[in-house]
């Protein structure tokens, strides 16, 4: 049996699952020459066009640019950054509706052509001589993202470095209506074949095979006679039939391989990219030309010249539809992509983006209203054209339950939204727009959990932070105490020493100095009883005359018989003085008296202080006093004898 290489040489196709055949009307637009489009008088040009990160702004308002000048910086590996289509002048940067099913404004650079169309300088590249690395960073820094689907960085596919068996061109372009894509192969062949050949060189595939659907003979023919050179590069023809276009159904239909579900082609060895992605690559390394333009399908019955046309990035579909001959009605609707995976816009201004590859703007009677939505008939149609063998009806159910875990069980994101299941649908469902909504809240919900998870991560981290900082703040704080007790143990020590040794020297100095206060304290308690002696000695010499004088005087006036009358004056006198002196004698003796309890009373206490005489103590003398009142009674004597003589 023929392995599946030499099947693949051979020219053998495979089929997939399900799929539907409607009308393709592309015949109006496909054999006519691309158009170019004049400079509109404003570009709209959002800075994120692609799935990613936006990159950082480069520009601001009133700035000149140069054609090709970049606007903003690809600071992350998923962006990419977008350029200036035209030389002109940034007149605005803010919030412009976007170009997607939800319409949101996102942040939008507004440029205004000044009619120049001045290039910056061209750097091109050698494809012989630059290595992988230059090539890569030149598709990045050209701002290339896939064309034909989603928008993922080119360079992240081509950098790819895990071994790749097959190399596949999507130029099938399978959805009605469109035919860029077609107009571009037959205009552009030589160059795509040229981007081919970079790809080759980064990522060596095996075989490069070109798959594109038998309704374009000619596009067919200009890349068979563009690779007739190349060896390993197969042109195949597919039948048409939709949607052979999608990445997975395009891949069994050429390799007869199916990618698991949630897994990329890469894991099977297979790496994809449309056939605008490859011309923008071979423009970007030989030309030097960022991805400033493309080609896109404009059609409908509602336009007199509908055509391909090439159109600058940031072009408003307005624009686009007045260069074909838009003829407004009312309520008819205009639509970005094709009738089966685009959407409606609610504003023309809508700019022109890297992936937009059709503007339909139909008749009510070419694409009518789609009717009433009824109940479920459980027909099974839906399952039956479903490209990806999905089961919608339960997809269904379980969107409108919101049951992400049902949802998940039915592999809801293997859907395509190729839109087949409800072109079936005789109940009119909108069956890929419940699919979108319930995509939508799936990713709020996982971006939620991602935030919650971080946020949960970032608190843990800081109460660990937290406790850290406390445990190390304790661990300070004990080896502080530890020094301070240390320290404070051996001041302690050294105090006690000192302490110790001033009690040792007080107390010497106590016992030296006890002698001597003990004979001063003797010595005075020696001359307060001398003192005492003195007293009591004065007081007994001062009274034994008084007393003896008095019987004596009596006898000699009784034995003589007189009658002796004193002045009673002198008497009186003598008799006051001698009780003052009395008086005087005896407070003198209380003192002395008090003193001496004073003396005891410190002897036994041991107060020296208390002994000390007190202030009126100075001022009375005993023997003063004594002698005073001998002096009196002298006189009172004296003068007694003289008025007896």
């Amino acid at each position: 049996m023929p392995s599946l290489f030499q099947q693949i040489q051979a020219g053998k196709l495979w089929d997939f699952h399900g799929g539907i055949h409607p009308p393709l009307r592309k015949a109006q637009t496909a054999q006519k020459p691309i158009g170019v489009l004049p400079l509109p008088d404003r570009l709209y040009i959002p800075l994120r066009q692609h799935i990613g990160v936006p990159g950082k702004l480069l520009v601001r308002v009133g700035q000149r640019v140069l054609k090709g000048q970049p606007l903003t910086n690809a600071d992350n590996s998923m962006a990419v950054p977008v350029h200036a289509p035209t030389s002109g002048t940034i007149i605005a940067i803010n919030e412009h509706i976007s170009a997607h099913p939800s319409a949101l404004p996102e942040p939008t650079i507004t440029l205004a052509p000044d009619g120049q169309d001045e290039w910056r300088e061209l750097f091109p590249l050698n494809l012989a001589t630059s290595d992988n690395l230059s090539l890569l960073e030149r598709i990045q820094e050209s701002g290339i993202a896939g064309m034909g689907g989603a928008g993922f960085p080119t360079h992240l596919k081509a950098g790819l470095t895990q071994p790749v068996d097959y190399l596949i061109i999507n130029a099938v372009e399978c959805e009605p209506y469109i035919s860029a894509d077609d107009a571009l192969m037959q205009e552009g062949a030589i160059t795509i074949v040229k981007g081919i050949d970079i790809l080759c060189k980064l990522l060596n595939p095996k075989a490069v095979l070109i798959g594109i659907e038998d309704d374009k003979p000619i596009a067919s023919a200009s890349l068979k006679a563009a690779c007739s050179q190349r060896e390993h590069y197969y042109v195949r023809d597919l039948p048409t039939k939709y949607p052979s276009g999608g990445e997975k159904q395009l891949i069994q239909l050429l390799t007869n391989k199916e990618v698991p579900a949630g897994r990329r082609p890469i894991d099977i060895g297979i790496v994809m990219l449309n056939v605008g992605t490859a011309f923008a690559i071979a423009q970007a390394v030989l030309d030097d030309h960022p991805l400033l333009s493309r080609v896109v399908t404009v059609t409908g019955e509602t336009l007199r010249q509908p055509q391909n046309v090439l159109a600058l990035i940031g072009t408003p579909v307005i624009d686009l539809l007045n260069f074909c001959g838009y003829q407004h009605q009312a309520e008819e609707k205009v639509i970005m992509g094709g009738p089966m995976m685009g959407f409606t816009l609610p504003d023309l201004t809508v700019p022109v983006i890297k992936t937009t590859n059709c503007i339909l703007a139909p008749t009510s009677i070419e694409l009518p209203a789609p009717g009433k939505e009824t109940d479920c008939i459980r027909c099974s149609a839906c399952a039956d054209v479903c490209p990806a063998s999905l089961l919608p009806q339960q997809l269904l159910w379980y969107s409108k339950a919101k049951d992400p875990a049902k949802l998940d069980e039915y592999n809801l994101f293997d859907c395509i939204e190729c839109g087949a299941c409800a072109y079936v649908c005789p109940s009119e469902i909108p069956l890929v727009q419940y699919y979108r909504v319930a995509k939508a809240d799936i990713r709020e919900q996982q971006r939620e959990a991602v935030k919650a998870e971080q946020a949960k991560a970032r608190f843990e981290a800081r109460n660990a932070r937290l406790e850290r900082e406390k445990q190390e703040r304790m661990a300070r704080n004990q080896k502080l105490a530890q020094a301070r007790e240390q320290a404070q143990q051996g001041a302690g020590n050294s105090d006690a020493v000192a302490a110790a040794l001033a009690r040792i020297k007080a107390k010497q100095a106590e016992q030296s100095a006890a002698p001597a206060d003990r004979e001063q304290m003797l010595a005075e308690r020696e001359a307060k009883k001398q003192q005492a002696r003195a007293y009591q000695a004065a007081r007994a010499a001062d009274l034994l005359p008084t007393e003896r004088a008095a019987p004596a005087a009596q006898q000699n006036n009784t034995a003589s018989g007189e009658t002796t009358t004193t002045e009673p004056a002198a008497a009186k006198n003598a008799a006051v003085a001698a009780a003052v002196a009395r008086a005087k004698a005896r407070k003198a003796a209380q003192v002395q008296a008090e003193q001496q309890s004073q003396v005891v009373e410190a002897e036994q206490t041991k107060q020296p202080e208390a002994i000390a005489p007190p202030a009126a103590q100075a001022d009375i003398d005993p023997r003063k006093a004594a002698i005073a009142a001998a002096i009196a009674r002298a006189k009172a004597k004296k003068q007694a004898d003289s008025e007896k003589s």
